[in-house]
Formats: structure tokens, sequence, C-alpha cells
């Protein structure tokens, strides 16, 4: 009997992940994925953490389906929300949205649009490598 490896399960790339997941959460992170694509159509998707994720001057959001949640991962900005983020449950860095809960098209898109913006600024900040 042959083994397999556990690694050899996981998946490793966003549409392998999209494949594991249960219907109700494919639709709800398939719905991120589009926004992240209308709002910062220069992002690349890139796969990390074990996450679907998007880089545009490195990555800047991942989302991820959970047993009873999926969440919006975007570092360095959620406290910029902080008021509109009121009805979910955050980290300093998450947004978890109760799987039964649509996706909250509008507030996403904002937050997408604005850790692009960050990400952009960061990138513009950073001293030019010589050739």
């Amino acid at each position: 009997m042959e083994k397999t490896t556990e690694l050899a399960s996981k998946p490793a790339t966003t549409d392998e992940y999209l494949a594991t997941v249960p219907v109700q959460a494919k639709e709800k992170l398939e719905r991120i994925r589009q926004i992240v694509k209308e709002v910062a159509p220069e992002a690349k998707e890139a796969f990390s953490y074990m996450m679907p994720a998007f880089t545009f001057h490195g990555i800047f959001v991942w989302y991820a389906a959970f047993k009873n949640h999926y969440s919006l991962f975007v570092p360095r900005v959620l406290a910029s929300f902080k008021d509109e983020l009121t009805q979910y449950e955050t980290t300093k860095s998450a947004i978890r949205i109760p799987m039964n809960e649509p996706v909250p098209v509008e507030l996403l898109s904002k937050i997408v649009a604005y850790a692009a913006k960050v990400n952009l600024e960061q990138a513009q900040l950073k001293p030019k490598k010589k050739k």
C-alpha cells in the first residue's frame, strides 16, 4: 500500500482551495475574489499561508472559509474601518463574517481599495534599488 503525504493533499492554488470548501462557503469566497478583481484590477492572485490571496506591491489581502464564518484578512488597515465593522468580530487584521450572512460587498470593496492604496503608497516610499 502506497503512503500519501499530508503535503500532497493540501491545496496549492486558489482554485484547488475553493474546490475543498462547502458550496455555501465557496459562493462567498468567489464573491470576495470578484470584489478584489473589480476594485484592484492590477492585483494578481496568489496563494499564501494556505489561503487565497492577492498581491499588489506585496500581498495585501487574504480570504478563507472556516466552519461557521468566512474571513477577509487585510493587515494594517482595519483600524481605519472600526466604526463600520462593529457588527462583525474582528482581530487586528481579520474580519470574521458569519457564514449565514451575505458578503458585505460595499464595505469589503472600500476596505480592499484602501488596502491596495496603502500597499501602493508603502511601495512608493521604499528606496528604489540601483541596477
